[in-house]
């Protein structure tokens, strides 16, 4: 698949007419960028990339989107290429960087979200469970290369140039459906997950960026507020949010739906806001959506999220690789001695972005 590297639909007289005065809004990362929907099997125009940008281009008149974000993504690809094609670049972080070099003083915005693909497809099994042996093989190969990919584009920045990265929610917790051996395995995988976005918003900020907490705003580690879910009955709020944002419990595939990529858009716009405010330097958690209502979740044998939008984007790729495997089965053992091995993320980050900094000063 190749990617365009301009604002859909924009005319190229318009461009011409308007590159002098724009400004730019670069997003990268996985199928969460590209807004991947597998009721079509495709990528969409209901990516949180896109709400974000009507939202940020009615801060910022004149602002272009620069969309380059991948389905199948993973740390090391966006880094070395091999599931997208960029124009004139090798991978998706050169093609940012080029864009940002094209336009310098001009990128206001940066977003990247990219990490799961790394863990989450790579250690799951067919069966659903956690290879733990992996998590640790994987954690740290791919702390190294979110501290690079950080690094490269806050070097390439402005002080200017507002960053954001972010962490994901936890797909696993739609196994809570499953009868009691589920609902303890995404008790488990909640410490897993946890930890492997801890380890990520650490990557993040030692390197200067912002983190758009949507873990926080699918609620996941909130197993005591309770929800009536017609057809489940009362199940944990984070459980509920599972269902209602991500297909997760209708199709057993994690991507987020059109109204889970608002609320993605919706924790990286509270960061972007963050900056106009007093004390632009703290990173507040963004608000929580209301706990879905009665009629309001998606589950098994209820009616599903209206089908999201179908627009081309930027992107359209037919692979449908990034984080496909990641939805609960029927038998979700999750390894719980894993939560050790995906909490090293943590201090990798440290140590890597660390080198890199003592590296580009020497």
């Amino acid at each position: 698949m190749t990617v365009v590297l301009s604002t859909p639909g924009l005319a190229a007289a318009d461009e011409a007419t308007n590159v002098k005065d724009a400004t730019y809004y670069i997003s990268l990362g996985d199928s969460l960028a590209s807004g991947y929907q597998p009721d079509v099997d495709k990528d969409t125009d209901v990516a949180y990339t896109d709400q974000l940008y009507t939202q940020l281009k009615q801060r910022t008149p004149g602002l272009k989107h620069i969309r380059l974000g991948c389905t199948a993504e993973t740390t090391e690809s966006l880094i070395q290429g091999g599931k997208c094609d960029y124009p004139n670049a090798k991978s998706q972080l050169d093609a940012a960087l080029e864009a940002m070099a094209q336009h310098p003083g001009k990128v206001a915005y940066v977003t990247v979200s990219v990490g799961a693909n790394d863990i989450l497809l790579n250690c799951v099994s067919p069966a659903g469970t956690l290879d733990g042996a992996c998590l640790n093989s994987r954690s740290q190969a791919m702390a190294k290369n979110l501290a690079q990919i950080a690094g490269a584009l806050r070097k390439a920045g402005t002080e200017n140039t507002q960053f954001v990265g972010s962490t994901y929610q936890n797909p696993f917790l739609a196994a809570w459906l499953q009868g009691a051996p589920g609902q303890q395995a995404a008790k488990e995988s909640a410490t897993l997950v946890g930890a492997a976005n801890a380890g990520i918003a650490q990557v993040y900020k030692s390197t200067g960026f912002k983190v758009a907490d949507v873990a926080g705003a699918f609620s996941s580690d909130d197993f005591t507020t309770q929800v009536n879910v017609p057809g489940a009955g009362e199940v944990p709020a984070n459980v509920a949010k599972i269902c209602q944002l991500t297909w997760a419990c209708t199709k057993k595939d994690p991507h987020p739906n059109a109204d889970g990529h608002k609320v993605i858009a919706a924790a990286f716009a509270a960061q972007l806001a963050a900056n106009d405010a007093p004390g632009a330097g703290e990173s507040p958690t963004p608000s929580e959506p209301a706990s879905p209502g009665a009629g309001e979740s998606t589950i098994p044998g209820e009616s599903a999220t209206p089908a999201p939008g179908t627009g081309t984007g930027a992107n359209s790729p037919t692979a449908n690789g990034d984080l496909a495997q990641t939805g609960a089965s029927s038998s979700t053992p999750v390894l719980a001695g894993a939560g050790l091995a995906v909490a090293a993320i943590g201090a990798a980050a440290v140590y890597f972005a660390r080198k890199r900094r003592t590296s580009e000063a020497s």
